[in-house]
């Protein structure tokens, strides 16, 4: 019979179930097992181990309950995480006892109740080194964020930079270069009538040869053909100075102290020492210019060429065409006006715009170089030419009454005033520039002069001009190749026939010839209007059969100066000061 004294829990084991008859204890309320005082602070580091082990029963419910209680403990454990304690290290200042090391304390759970003041000293050291290395791994993400922002930021500005430059500089591929179309060779044909009608402008020209750069600066006077420039660079050699040049004549001014950067020469230009150049090297270059004006158009149909590219100059669109060199214009007589330039066949580059201007061009001419030519529309002053060019054109006309009077009244006018002083200049020929003083008596119809040339200034010529012939002595001068001639005059040694200095043997006769009969012979006009030596006059242009000759008559009618072409081309002047004489006696 079963002993029914006995306790049902000594009869049922841990697993077995419990007594269907036996109602289940009560179940005791946790706080109930807690002792009173488990809350105090010294229990509060015993583990939540401990206090299970303590109110854990033996079997029935009360075991599972109590591994349902262990179990929520770790839950609890692994999965509430206090805030971390900062800055709590050191000794307690009111117990003396050493603080927790800072760091994240796990709660512990003690009876299903959450013990935040428990937890395990070895896990929050290691919470406190995984924290650190946490806070190392973010400072270190940190800055390479910073430098891969900034990495960035420079990519971006450099890649900005790049494609703004791309931007502004970028032209779409130009077209392949074709044959010229009709309009553009019509347009070729009327540039030089174009640059005619512009009448001036200014001038860049650049040569790049074998002895060096050359600038020339200055201007073009395409209707009047003329050219003023200065000449500069290390190519320039003795051309180093100033240059005045028509079709036909080039006169330059030497000057080897100038210095050798480009500038523009001086618009009023100096009155003396200029000369016919020894160097014909700026021949090519002047040619080219005049050739490219023209009073009528050069026929299309002999025009052959490509066009090349767009190309902006001073903001204007203009056409890049490659075609031959113009051809020389044809003098009035119908001759060219120069032996021919360019070999067959040579050809140059226009900058054009769509009116036919000439704003660029680019050749190379043999013997020369590379010609570079800019041309400057805009900068077109008046020129006036030099003395040796025959001194400003002025407007031809007829004389006035009161003007030919003083004209009838000029030989006389001369014979009463007895005499003058001269001095002449004569750019005669290549390297024979001649210089010269004396004195000119009209009364006695005779000159005596001494002349020298300009590169030979150790010799010097003696002339007599009286009315039967003239003589001539060759001497070396005493002091100044300027000065006046020896008086007396040397009595023998005197000699007729050709000589260099027999080109300026004309304009000594004209001024003796103006004080005969009724003065010079010929047909007259007035080519303008001057000064000499601050002197209004007239000046008067007679035309011979030797050529045209030039008469500055003041309004005295006294006659002041003689003009007459050389045989180089070039004007040559024979200067007046009327005053007192020497006796000249004629040559034995």
């Amino acid at each position: 019979m079963k002993d029914t004294s006995r306790p049902a829990s000594d009869d049922t084991g841990p697993g077995d179930p419990p007594d269907a008859h036996t109602p289940p204890p009560a179940h005791t309320p946790a706080d109930a097992r807690i002792p009173p005082d488990a809350h105090t602070p010294a229990d509060a580091h015993t583990t939540a181990d401990a206090h299970l082990t303590a109110d854990r029963p033996t079997d029935g419910p009360s075991g599972r309950d109590s591994r349902r209680h262990r179990a929520g403990a770790r839950r609890h454990r692994s999965g509430i995480t206090p805030p971390a304690i900062l800055g709590l290290t050191g000794p307690d200042p009111a117990t003396g006892a050493p603080r927790p090391r800072p760091g994240v304390r796990r709660a512990a759970v003690v009876h299903g109740m959450l013990d935040p003041a428990a937890g395990n000293p070895a896990e929050d050291d290691d919470l406190t080194g995984a924290d650190q290395e946490v806070e190392q791994f973010r400072q270190a993400a940190a800055r390479r964020r910073r430098v891969v922002l900034a990495a960035l930021a420079l990519t971006a500005a450099a890649s900005a930079v790049t494609l703004v430059a791309t931007l502004v500089n970028w032209t779409p591929a130009a077209p392949p270069a074709r044959e010229l179309t009709a309009a553009e060779r019509d347009r070729l044909a009327a540039m030089r009538v174009v640059n005619y009608r512009d009448v001036r402008a200014g001038l860049h020209l650049t040569v790049s040869g074998t002895a060096g750069r050359t600038d020339l600066l200055g201007w073009v006077d395409w209707a009047r053909r003329l050219v003023y420039l200065d000449v500069s660079g290390p190519g320039a050699g003795p051309l180093r100075g100033l240059a005045q040049a028509t079709p036909t004549v080039t006169v330059v001014r030497p000057d080897p102290e100038a210095m050798s950067t480009p500038a523009m020469p001086p618009l009023m230009p100096p009155g003396g020492g200029w000369r016919l150049p020894a160097d014909p090297s700026l021949a090519p270059l002047l040619h080219l210019l005049f050739d490219l004006a023209r009073d009528r158009p050069e026929p299309a149909d002999h025009l052959t060429g490509r066009w090349l590219r767009h190309e902006q100059v001073d903001g204007e669109t203009v056409d890049v065409l490659e075609a031959t060199l113009p051809r020389p214009a044809p003098s009035p007589t119908g001759s060219p006006t120069a032996a021919p330039r360019t070999a067959p066949g040579d050809t140059a580059r226009y900058w054009l715009d769509a009116a036919g201007r000439l704003h660029r061009l680019e050749t190379a001419l043999p013997g020369v170089g590379t010609v570079h030519l800019e041309v400057h529309r805009a900068d077109r002053p008046t020129l006036r030419p030099v003395d040796a060019l025959g001194g400003r054109p002025g407007l031809p006309r007829a004389l006035t009454t009161a003007e030919r009077d003083r004209w009838r009244r000029l030989p006389a006018r001369l014979r009463a005033a007895g005499g003058a002083t001269v001095t002449l200049v004569g750019p005669v020929g290549t390297g024979l520039d001649l210089r010269g003083s004396g004195w000119l008596s009209w009364t006695a119809g005779t000159a005596y002069l001494g002349v020298t040339e300009l590169d030979a200034t150790d010799r010097r010529v003696l002339v007599r001009h009286d009315r039967h012939a003239v003589t001539r002595i060759e001497t070396r001068p005493a002091t100044d190749p300027a000065a006046r001639p020896p008086l007396p005059p040397p009595a023998t040694g005197w000699r007729t026939g050709p000589h260099p200095t027999s080109a300026l043997d004309p304009l000594v006769s004209a001024a003796l010839r103006a004080a005969r009969g009724t003065g010079p012979q010929g047909s007259t006009r007035r080519v303008r209007g001057d000064s000499h030596d601050g002197v209004p006059v007239d000046v008067v242009e007679v035309q011979t059969a030797r050529g045209p000759t030039r008469y500055w008559v003041d309004r005295t009618g006294l006659l002041r100066r003689l003009e007459a072409r050389t045989p180089a081309g070039a004007w040559a002047q024979l200067d007046l000061t009327v005053e007192r004489v020497p006796r000249l006696t004629p040559p034995t």
